[in-house]
């Protein structure tokens, strides 16, 4: 599997790797002989603002210090990687293809649909399909996802891999990624989830991502330009810190005695109004009018009092995602941190399920 593919499989020890603009995430999965899956390793490594920035790697030295300082932290003897692209890098098209096509003639059938649906040369891009099934619309026929960015977007992230002595195997879209490790929750909720109607919001560093799901299925997504940088900014403005100094604070715990008031009640507030209006969106663009569950992920997501004022501004019941909730705990993980960090793996716990999709 070359790191051009999208949607790749490995059985092998695999390690997830989520690059976003904040941090670095790093988690590990085994399975136990009853086929559980067990939390073997997981780490954050935080990055300083510019690192990163709208999906392009910036300052790469930075980054891949910080990266190999958190693969040596963590203990992991694991060389293979599954990384993943912002969705606002990658093109991706649902196609129906006639049935019963090999998987040359899949290609060939491929290339010629990507055609109309990507801005530029296909010698530019890295193009992948996955078979998802059977055309719910069309008998005989199949439904194809295909996934295209520039290559450049996918050398970037494999050279990151490369230089801090990894081997990127597997190269997936952050949304599908966070989507597979959230499938895993939404299957504990009452009746297995099964109908109900998903709200997952991963609040990031500089915007936040709704997808509403149902049954598998992707019924609407938006992004929205909020998130936790800034909280750090309101610090900043508050008290004076610089940004860096704001970050460190926020992340320590280390703040002022009226902070709580002054500082997050007020940001709690907006980031609540924020997820409103995304759900209002929602409901003037589809047929529906209400969610069952609101499931908010991200390292902003566990702020005191956020699922209580979530609820109070939209009426429907919120909960902050675990991603490993129901796994097994391997011995080399500190379970007191990961609980407090653990809306913040999402996304590296479905990279790093990769592992064991079929």
């Amino acid at each position: 599997m070359n790191a051009g593919s999208l949607f790749g499989r490995q059985s092998a020890s695999l390690l997830g790797l989520d690059v976003s603009p904040s941090s670095v995430k790093l988690v590990e999965l085994s399975q136990d002989r009853a086929g559980n899956l067990v939390l073997e390793r997981c780490g954050i490594e935080p990055f300083e603002a510019g690192w990163i920035s709208d999906g392009n790697i910036e300052k790469f030295d930075e980054v891949v210090e910080a990266t190999r300082r958190l693969v040596s932290r963590s203990g992991t003897k694991t060389k293979q990687v599954a990384m993943a692209l912002p969705a606002s890098v990658v093109i991706t098209k649902k196609i129906i293809l006639p049935g019963g096509l090999s998987e040359r003639e899949l290609e060939v059938q491929v290339e010629t649909e990507a055609n109309q649906y990507i801005p530029f040369s296909l010698d530019e891009v890295a193009l992948d399909f996955c078979v998802v099934g059977p055309s719910p619309t069309s008998a005989g026929d199949v439904e194809v996802v295909i996934a295209a960015s520039r290559k450049e977007k996918v050398e970037d992230r494999q050279g990151l891999a490369e230089a801090c002595g990894l081997t990127p195997v597997v190269m997936d879209v952050e949304n599908y990624a966070s989507r597979l490790a959230a499938n895993r929750i939404i299957a504990r909720l009452p009746g297995g989830g099964a109908d109900a109607v998903i709200a997952l919001i991963e609040i990031g560093a500089m915007s936040s991502n709704m997808q509403v799901l149902r049954n598998d299925e992707l019924l609407y997504e938006r992004d929205q330009v909020f998130g936790g940088a800034q909280l750090t900014q309101m610090l900043a403005r508050q008290y004076g810190f610089t940004q860096e100094e704001a970050e460190t604070k926020k992340r320590s715990g280390e703040l002022p005695e009226d902070y709580a008031q002054t500082v997050l009640e007020p940001f709690v507030e907006s980031l609540s109004q924020e997820i409103e209006r995304a759900l209002k969106f929602f409901f003037t663009s589809t047929p529906h009018n209400k969610v069952d569950y609101i499931l908010l992920a991200g390292g902003t997501a566990g702020l005191s009092g956020l699922t209580e004022v979530v609820t109070q501004h939209t009426n429907f019941p919120c909960q902050v995602v675990n991603p490993f909730d129901g796994m097994e705990i391997g011995k080399g993980v500190r379970e007191k941190k990961m609980l407090r960090e653990a809306p913040s793996y999402l996304t590296a716990c479905g990279l790093a399920m990769r592992r064991f999709a079929r």
